[in-house]
């Protein structure tokens, strides 16, 4: 089938069909990684503190940052990209104690530079053993691969809540109608709130500090491999302290800490 006749049955203009986004430069590349390390150490920096730690232009910054999808933690309006016209769910875990497994799950979408260009990750966890049950790289925020981070964690298992911010990767009809289904009850962060993730959260600390700024992925293939060996790592050879020095899928597989 012709280009003209693939672009006439969707709708849509030929001019789209040869588009070639214009890729970050090095530069910008460069700098998107040193936003990335300061952004981990102080989640709590807005674009106007990082622009100064930098010494770069605040526009510029702020304009890299929403590629990368990060904002300060600290409580302030608009924290999150979101769609007013989807759906926001409220937070159901204040004050919860999380006593087993499969009681709540949490998904978060963290930024991973490359030697060229980067990519978006995002798992599905769980709060009580801290096991990534399942994980997706993407090369764009369109959320696709979060829908199918959590259907692939739902072959798995069912929790009772499900936990993310109030992105539109997460608000979506696509990602929720997937949890409704399974009669999953959703619970969203509150506005500026990043740390009502908290567990994902440090697992994306853990996963940089440990992988990702240790090596410089070639390619969306190489990251892909790479991070497979670190997620097989951390489930069932990585002890935590807060588990009692057992692994997230020794506590995930026994229900026991």
């Amino acid at each position: 089938m012709t280009i003209h006749r693939q672009c006439e049955l969707l709708r849509l203009p030929r001019s789209s069909a040869y588009y070639e986004p214009v890729p970050e430069s090095r530069e910008n590349l460069r700098l998107m990684k040193r936003i990335d390390r300061l952004y981990l150490a102080k989640p709590f920096f807005g674009s106007r503190r990082i622009s100064l730690e930098l010494e770069v232009n605040r526009k510029r910054v702020q304009r890299l940052m929403q590629l990368m999808g990060i904002q300060a933690t600290y409580p302030k309006p608009r924290t999150t990209r979101s769609s007013p016209e989807h759906k926001k769910y409220p937070y159901l875990l204040r004050e919860m104690e999380v006593e087993r497994v499969d009681q709540v799950w949490s998904s978060d979408i963290t930024y991973i530079p490359m030697a060229r260009g980067f990519m978006y990750l995002t798992v599905v966890m769980d709060w009580f053993s801290r096991c990534v049950l399942s994980w997706r790289l993407s090369n764009s925020l369109e959320g696709s691969f979060c829908v199918e981070a959590v259907e692939s964690a739902l072959r798995k298992s069912r929790p009772e809540i499900f936990n993310t911010d109030q992105g539109v990767q997460y608000t979506s009809q696509e990602f929720t109608r997937v949890l409704e289904r399974r009669g999953v009850r959703i619970s969203m962060d509150g506005k500026g709130r990043a740390l009502d993730n908290v567990f994902v959260e440090r697992l994306w600390r853990s996963v940089k500090q440990e992988e990702v700024y240790l090596k410089s992925y070639a390619n969306g293939w190489e990251a892909e491999a790479e991070l497979g060996k670190y997620f097989r790592f951390y489930n069932s050879r990585r002890r935590h302290q807060s588990l009692k020095y057992q692994t997230p899928a020794a506590v995930y597989a026994s229900g026991v800490i």
